[in-house]
Order: C-alpha cells, then structure tokens, then sequence
C-alpha cells in the first residue's frame, strides 16, 4: 500500500501530548486494512525516523488507531513540530 494512504491523519488529544511528552510516542489514525508492520514502514517512509513499536486498536466508531513508539534517537515532540500539532 502507498504510506500515503495508510497513514491518515494524526491524532491530537490530551493524552496523546502526554504519550508525545512522556513515552515518546505518537498516535495516528490509519486504514484499517493496514497491519503493524506496514504502518511502521509507512511512518519511516514519510516522516524518516524509526519506530520501536506499534499497538493497534479499532474504537468504537471504527476507526483505526495506532500508537507508535519511536526508538530512543528520534524525538517525538520533534515530529510532532514538524507536523504542526504541537
């Protein structure tokens, strides 16, 4: 699939600038026909850093979310500058 389209949009609540501040982690909404190991390829594709790990869920209004943890070297706040949500 194209990252493009994998990745959706990120998600900018309060505990996700939690996640960003505290875990290094950031939240997006993906498709939904996307597995783990698609999105975190899709996330160094588009965004050139790497990810340590990725959880999944789908809410209640079926949405896709994924929570992706970055390696210690790369700076989520950082991206989350570039990407304009903070």
């Amino acid at each position: 699939m194209n990252p493009h389209k994998i990745i959706l949009y990120p998600l900018m609540t309060e505990r996700s600038v939690n996640m960003i501040e505290n875990e290094n982690k950031l939240v997006f909404i993906v498709d939904r026909r996307a597995n783990k190991h698609e999105i975190s390829r899709a996330i160094s594709v588009l965004y050139e850093v790497e990810s340590e790990s990725v959880r999944t869920l789908i809410t209640p209004k079926g949405l896709k979310k994924a929570f992706v943890k970055l390696k210690e070297e790369y700076d989520a706040s950082d991206l989350a500058i570039r990407l304009g949500i903070l």
